[in-house]
């Protein structure tokens, strides 16, 4: 993209270099569930009409952003900002979990969805939390994971296959 702007469209790198200044001053986090917004409250945590014991924690904003288009979702969510990584210096602090387990204690929360990646990050945090969740005595749950809507079992991968395999469940 830097290359098309510096090539093609100055004008229009220097419109988006405006647009990112104000997004860098005006953007900052949901002092509820840590998404990224300009208010010191997002509009779903601050939406009476959101089911507030139902919590889904995501990696990102836009992995929030893609549960709410994608489905009929509507509790409200806590976002990391990333998943557990030690190699990286990156810890339970530094993805909010001492104020998720506030919100858990506090007791309006009823159920923890876990919306995190197959990864082994997303599957460690995941860990995480799960055992976050049950020590604060809040049932906990964690999306499914396997072969995608449509997809034919020769293309998928092995060890999505056998991760679908394992959590496969019983037809009524």
């Amino acid at each position: 993209m830097a290359y098309h702007l510096l090539q093609r469209n100055r004008e229009a790198g220097r419109s988006l270099a405006q647009v990112m200044e104000m997004a860098l001053t005006q953007v900052g986090r949901c002092g509820v569930c840590r998404t990224l917004t300009e208010d010191p409250i997002c509009t779903i945590c601050a939406s009476p009409a959101r089911d507030a014991s139902a919590l889904c924690v995501v990696e990102t904003p836009v992995d929030q952003d893609a549960v709410e288009s994608g489905t009929g979702y509507r509790g409200r969510y806590f976002v990391l900002m990333g998943l557990l990584s030690p190699l990286d210096g990156i810890g339970p602090e530094e993805l909010g979990m001492e104020h998720l387990e506030r919100l858990l204690r506090a007791g309006e929360v009823k159920e923890v969805i876990i919306a995190t990646s197959s990864t082994v990050e997303g599957q460690a945090t995941a860990h995480y939390l799960g055992e976050m969740a049950r020590d604060a005595r809040v049932p906990v749950s964690r999306l499914a994971h396997g072969i995608p809507l449509g997809g034919e079992l020769e293309y998928v991968d092995s060890s999505t296959l056998a991760h679908a395999f394992q959590g496969r469940m019983i037809l009524e």
